[in-house]
């Protein structure tokens, strides 16, 4: 998945770009909105245009670790998700957190090897 850093100067993402930033297909992502419809709830605008949070994209890269990388089947990752419904956004925060100093961290060692 590609590790790209939302903006914090945006508040909505439409399809295309939220598909850049993780890595995938727009047609993966309208498809795990159909299988995670209690996750993924991206607002529709009036043509239809899908409008992500960045609290989606983190639900998303949740389901992405889940299924991509530890390699759950659909059902199996709905229950983990199921299960973990109180307790969700503790991870994310922490995962958010984690990305920060992630890139606070490339940024030193960009500003070390500028040296």
């Amino acid at each position: 998945m590609a590790d790209k850093i939302i903006s914090d100067d945006k508040y909505y993402y439409v399809i295309s770009e939220v598909a850049q930033i993780l890595g995938v297909s727009e047609t993966l992502l309208r498809y795990w909105e159909k299988e995670f419809p209690q996750q993924i709830t991206p607002k529709k605008g009036s043509r239809g245009v899908r409008r992500y949070t960045k609290e989606d994209i983190e639900k998303i890269r949740t389901i992405y670790d889940l299924v991509k990388v530890r390699g759950l089947k659909l059902a199996a990752a709905r229950e983990v998700l199921k299960q973990n419904k109180q307790g969700t956004a503790q991870p994310l925060e922490a995962i958010q957190r984690l990305r920060k100093v992630k890139e606070e961290l490339v940024a030193m060692k960009r500003a070390l090897e500028s040296m």
